[in-house]
């Protein structure tokens, strides 16, 4: 055996995903697709770790669904209190709007889309990963374009290496 066969083989990439505020709610707020949200949020624990990327609008988009459960289905306060602090605490990699404001706006204007959901195409198109939404509206109105935009129902992660 030679020294170049001793080498250690190279480190698998991690998986790298953008994910919107329709799938991080999930681990939360039990609904349809959480035990698929679950699954994918574990590939945190990876070795290399998922890199899971969000705009930063991500934080107060779920908080706003928290206050919604809170004010029309009797979701206890204190328990969205927990659930925004257990979001703060994901691994979650965090871009600024402010970065994404003009590919946002572009998208947005070219597909019809808001500009929170066009933030997250705008994140996914800059570092050339897919989108992951549980947003089966989202994934329609751009189903005929070239993005990567996938439904958490759909999406199957790689194996593990």
């Amino acid at each position: 055996m030679t020294a170049a066969d001793e080498s250690p083989a190279p480190a698998a990439a991690p998986l790298r995903l953008v994910i919107d505020a329709s799938v991080g709610i999930k681990l939360f707020l039990r609904e349809s697709l959480s035990d698929r949200a679950e699954a994918l949020f574990n590939r945190l624990a990876d070795d290399p770790p998922a890199q899971f990327y969000v705009p930063d609008l991500f934080f107060i988009e779920c908080a706003n669904i928290l206050w919604k459960y809170v004010r029309r289905f009797g979701y206890p306060a204190s328990s969205a209190s927990e659930d925004a602090r257990a979001l703060q605490r994901l691994r979650l990699r965090s871009v600024s709007t402010a970065e994404l404001i003009g590919d946002a706006l572009r998208f947005g204007l070219a597909h019809g889309l808001t500009a929170y959901d066009a933030c997250y195409l705008a994140l996914a198109h800059r570092l050339d990963v897919p989108l992951i939404t549980a947003d089966e509206r989202l994934v329609q109105a751009l189903r005929t374009t070239p993005h990567d935009v996938q439904w958490l129902g759909d999406y199957a992660a790689p194996p593990l290496p």
